[in-house]
């Protein structure tokens, strides 16, 4: 058997690499859509999809992430995408082009 061999790694399944709380304790649930008590300013989307105000190497960052719970801490997944204000502000004004889009394909 080869020496540097390694193993392939495959996975069809859409969630992070952290660990699924499916049973989430009913202190940490938050309403789709409110703002939590937590450090950064953070919106809970749905389940553990989160968007957060951060700041990240001194700059401020409007991050759009999926989550997972860890030793009783949430942490950011690999999924997920971070905009400056400025790209966060040109999405919303997107938003009712995007809205007529959406509303013409359902």
């Amino acid at each position: 058997m080869p020496k540097n061999k390694k193993k392939a790694e495959s996975s069809s399944s859409d969630s992070d690499d952290g660990p699924v709380d499916r049973n989430v304790p009913p202190e940490k649930k938050a309403k789709m859509g409110s703002r939590t008590d937590d450090k950064e300013p953070t919106w809970v989307l749905e389940g553990k999809k989160l968007v957060k105000v951060r700041e990240f190497k001194g700059k401020v960052y409007v991050d759009v992430r999926e989550f997972y719970e860890k030793n009783g801490e949430l942490l950011p997944g690999k999924k997920g995408i971070s905009m400056t204000p400025e790209q966060w502000r040109k999405l919303l004004s997107l938003g009712d082009e995007i809205n007529e889009t959406i509303s013409t394909m359902c």
